[in-house]
């Protein structure tokens, strides 16, 4: 089943935003056709403002003819007889105007609207009709004229029970305005304004409403289309993401294109390696503090079992060694010195479990305090000859261990008069070197047998993409080590 997800809602959007700018469109449309309408909210506004409109028409066309004989009387104007050149000057603003006014009935009725409009002078003739067959030239109306205002109403006539209204045509003269006539507009009472209105809307309307459901299947399918490539890139970030928050840092998104995705998708890589490494960095440092507290686990051990139990035999030694008579004083003396060198070998020990704080005082002041550590409780010189090197902290924290397991290798061993500890960087890599003095051995033959410290520098080392070796004979024994 097609999920309604990031594609489907974007193609939507496309579809949404086109169809409403459609709507938008149509609804301007509406409103600047209908507004101007809205003024007429019954018939009876629509005809006065169709008369009224009419009436000015044939008022300005009137008054750029010449003026009708003046009235020098002070008294109102009365309709003028027929053949008086009031009429005429009617009849000949009527042709002035040509078609836009109802000359010879050029006024067609109104689409879907049955208005009549007539035009009649002041006896009540008809002078203009827009339905001669109806009200022809020279017939009277059914209605009586108004007065000078004009003026509408509602009766029988004989098109039915209809609403008119007079607008009068005027014309000013030197003693005032005279009334040349009327515009005369009717129209059935049943007859609503708003047919022409909605009839003419239809043709506005219709091609919005084609536009909205042509634009529904395409804006749909340019939707799907369009963001079929950002898709599946988003869903293939989202998989890489999801390896990623179950524990496997080794997958990548692959970056492709120069937008913001892509941007997102090197940030996202960028990240995942970061993380990765702190990840790993915290696996070695959970991993090497578990060793320093085992280590201060078995030193403390050590210390309150068997180094006292070496220190009571070595007094024990020394009492005998001084009680015992001549045959057995020998065997006294070859017990005291085993005590003593047993007592030297767990002392070496301890110093090797022994947790330095390499936190609080940093890689070189740990290494000096070793050295230091060594030859005040064991008596054997050693020279440290220190150089400040960069390193990460679980490289650090390496190289403390390999000198702490050398120098009690060699302690224990070798029986060396002299160390030497070295630490500096030589063309790139850091070297990390202790050799001593002692009685060499075999490295091969040792770590087939008792190859545990060995194994344990090497496998430091290693860990950190380093180089570790091993070179001794008869002069004494040599531990290097080569760190990035």
């Amino acid at each position: 089943m097609w999920r309604f997800g990031l594609r489907g809602r974007m193609a939507m959007s496309y579809v949404l935003v086109t169809a409403t700018a459609v709507l938008l469109v149509e609804a301007v449309i509406v409103a600047l056709y209908v507004i101007p309408q809205a003024s007429a909210t019954d018939l009876a506004s629509v005809l006065r403002d169709q008369a009224g409109r009419d009436a000015k028409l044939l008022s300005l066309d009137a008054a750029r003819r010449p003026s009708p004989v003046p009235n020098t009387s002070g008294r109102d104007l009365l309709p003028p007889p027929p053949d008086v050149p009031g009429r005429d000057l009617l009849r000949r603003a009527m042709s002035a105007a040509g078609p836009r006014t109802l000359v010879d009935g050029v006024r067609p009725p109104e689409p879907g609207f049955a208005m009549l409009e007539m035009l009649v002078d002041t006896d009540g003739l008809v002078v203009g009709s827009s339905a001669p067959e109806i009200y022809g030239v020279g017939t009277g109306l059914d209605v009586p004229l108004p007065g000078r205002e004009g003026g509408g109403g509602t009766g029988r006539t004989r098109t039915g029970t209809t609403v008119w209204h007079f607008s009068p045509v005027t014309v000013k003269t030197p003693v005032g305005l005279q009334i040349l006539g009327y515009v005369y507009v009717q129209a059935p009472a049943e007859v609503a304004p708003a047919a022409p209105v909605l009839g003419s809307l239809a043709p506005l309307l219709a091609p919005g409403l084609v536009a909205v459901g042509l634009v529904v299947p395409v804006g749909l399918l340019f939707g799907l289309l369009s963001t079929r490539r950002l898709t599946t890139r988003v869903r293939r970030l989202a998989g890489v993401t999801t390896a990623v928050a179950a524990g496997d840092f080794r997958p990548r998104v692959a970056v492709t294109g120069s937008d913001e995705v892509s941007t997102l998708e090197h940030s996202f890589n960028v990240m995942t390696d970061r993380l990765g490494a702190a990840v790993e960095g915290a696996r070695l440092t959970a991993r090497a503090e578990a060793r320093q507290a085992e280590r201060g686990r078995i030193a403390r051990e050590l210390h309150d079992s068997i180094s006292q139990d070496l220190f009571s035999l070595s007094l024990l030694a020394g009492g005998m060694r001084r009680a015992a008579p001549d045959a057995l004083r020998e065997q006294a003396e070859a017990m005291e010195r085993t005590a003593a060198r047993a007592m030297r070998e767990m002392q070496a020990l301890l110093l090797e479990l022994r947790p330095v704080a390499l936190e609080d005082a940093g890689l070189l002041p740990a290494l000096e305090e070793l050295c230091h550590a060594y030859e005040t409780r064991l008596g054997v010189r050693v020279e440290a000859e220190l150089a400040e090197v960069a390193l990460s902290p679980p490289a650090e924290h390496a190289v403390l261990r390999l000198v702490q397991e050398a120098l009690g290798n060699a302690v224990k061993h070798a029986e060396p008069a002299r160390i030497t500890v070295r630490l500096g960087r030589h063309a790139g890599p850091v070297i990390v070197e202790v050799s001593d003095d002692g009685r060499g051995f075999d490295p091969s033959g040792v770590a087939a047998k008792h190859g545990m410290g060995l194994a344990l520098m090497r496998e430091r080392v290693e860990e950190l993409g380093g180089r570790w070796e091993i070179h001794s004979d008869g002069s004494g024994t040599t531990v290097r080590a080569s760190l990035p």
